[in-house]
């Protein structure tokens, strides 16, 4: 988790400096309130990158090098530093006391707690790319499967959970989060979709297949569901027009699929979401 990475970024040896975006007009990279850190040596995040970063960060280094404890920068996003946004942005630069990591630490940890779930319904091929997609994205990403053999090819920094009833998982799920369904058995797809359905808050209903699957899962819920609205389910996923079926690619396609239904303005809107959670995503 981001807390945890932070955690040890900030404990190493030596002085560490925080680039805090604090008023942002017009275009910019990154939103106000964009943090990151910088050590003589290393980084921590990113405030967009390009120029702008380069010139923040070599004024974060001069501000350690020189002993001082703040500086702010006012940049204008323009030719006058290579870039092209049009915005202009103001950043503060502060030289980190114990009391401001702590801090900092406090607001990570949240941002960690806030994180929206992925449940990846399936450890196959497919299942198993999109965990080494997600560990690398602002989401709480869980692979589940019931046979243990196939959560045990997956190592990506994900929760991996064995579960003989995933139905209960996918009950107990907080609101807003997306669920993934590709399992082994077209059965349990059915299961898993429409107990994804029925909450009536995810954020994201995908299940793995193809127009016909969709069809025949329609039909499914007429007699099995009372009815259940489909209109919400993505099936197929990840059809994004690619011929390409190798389960990396087909992984990509998906994994934009989720990330852009969760930090999308109606997921913003959502009660589990709201400011806090787009922002992480921003991160």
């Amino acid at each position: 988790m981001q807390a945890e990475r932070l955690r040890q970024f900030l404990d190493a040896p030596g002085p560490v400096a925080s680039l805090r975006l604090t008023r942002v007009r017009g275009s910019s990279p990154r939103n106000m309130g964009t943090e990151m850190y910088v050590r003589a040596e290393s980084l921590f995040g990113t405030i967009g990158g390009g120029q702008l970063e380069h010139l923040a960060i070599a004024s974060a280094r001069e501000l350690l090098a020189a002993g001082n404890l703040s500086h702010h920068m006012d940049v204008p996003l323009g030719p006058e530093i290579g870039q092209c946004c049009g915005g202009r942005v103001e950043i503060a630069l502060t030289r980190m006391s114990t009391s401001d990591k702590e801090a900092a630490l406090r607001e990570a940890e949240a941002q960690d707690a806030a994180l929206p779930a992925v449940y990846i319904l399936g450890a196959g091929h497919v299942g198993r790319a999109l965990a080494d997609l997600f560990q690398h994205m602002p989401v709480r990403a869980v692979l589940i499967d019931q046979r243990e053999e196939e959560l045990d090819q997956s190592h990506a920094q994900v929760e991996r959970r064995l579960s003989a009833i995933p139905e209960i998982d996918v009950m107990n799920a907080a609101p807003g989060s997306a669920f993934i369904v590709l399992t082994h058995d077209h059965g349990l797809d059915f299961l898993l979709t429409s107990a994804a359905l029925q909450r009536g808050d995810a954020a994201y209903v995908g299940m793995i297949g193809s127009a016909t699957k969709r069809a025949k899962f329609a039909s499914w819920t007429q007699d099995h569901c009372d009815g259940l609205s489909v209109a919400d389910l993505i099936c197929p996923i990840g059809a994004g027009g690619s011929r390409d079926k190798r389960p990396a690619v087909i992984a990509a396609q998906v994994a934009a699929e989720v990330i852009t239904a969760l930090t999308s303005e109606t997921a913003a809107d959502h009660p589990a979401y709201g400011e806090t959670a787009l922002h992480i995503a921003a991160q």
